[in-house]
């Protein structure tokens, strides 16, 4: 059984703890027929006004973009052979945003949290402004962490998540 916490602050440590050991996830979209499709990405997280955002650094491919439009809710699944997991249910959407794309290619320079991210130069020799750098923002409305020794569960919703 889970319990429910009233802020994501009661299950952050825990969420970004898990974060920066698993550090990749499986980002699950929707195709237009309704069907899932996985892929491993590296988000990174921040917190804003007390509620997760996550980022996602991607190449803007034709899939992906297309499933973002035709259905812009994600999930972002971690999971660690200790069976710790964390269940990120969002809605994205692509940033186009010049200076939001500096400061979060900043975020992955730095770790967000502290020991996750990398150098994005790596992947995009242009740098922030490269045209083939993609920016994913999310925004969960439902964050699952599980504790794999006791299978505690605990879920954050914000309160306008309907």
């Amino acid at each position: 059984m889970a319990t429910r916490v009233k802020e994501f602050s009661e299950l952050a440590d825990e969420f970004h703890q898990y974060v920066r050991d698993i550090v990749y996830c499986s980002l699950i979209t929707v195709d237009r027929k309704g069907r899932p499709r996985a892929r491993v990405l590296l988000p990174i997280w921040e917190v804003a006004d007390g509620r997760p955002v996550g980022w996602i650094a991607a190449y803007k491919t034709p899939v992906k973009t297309a499933h973002i439009r035709n259905n812009p809710h994600v999930t972002c699944s971690y999971w660690s052979p200790r069976q710790n997991a964390a269940y990120v249910d969002s809605v994205a959407e692509w940033v186009e945003d010049g200076t939001v794309k500096r400061e979060v290619w900043e975020l992955y320079r730095k770790g967000s949290p502290p020991g996750v991210g990398y150098d994005p130069i790596h992947y995009w020799k242009g740098g922030p402004a490269d045209p083939e750098y993609g920016l994913l923002r999310m925004d969960p409305f439902r964050v699952q962490v599980l504790r794999g020794r006791d299978m505690r569960s605990r879920i954050w919703q914000p309160e306008d998540a309907g």
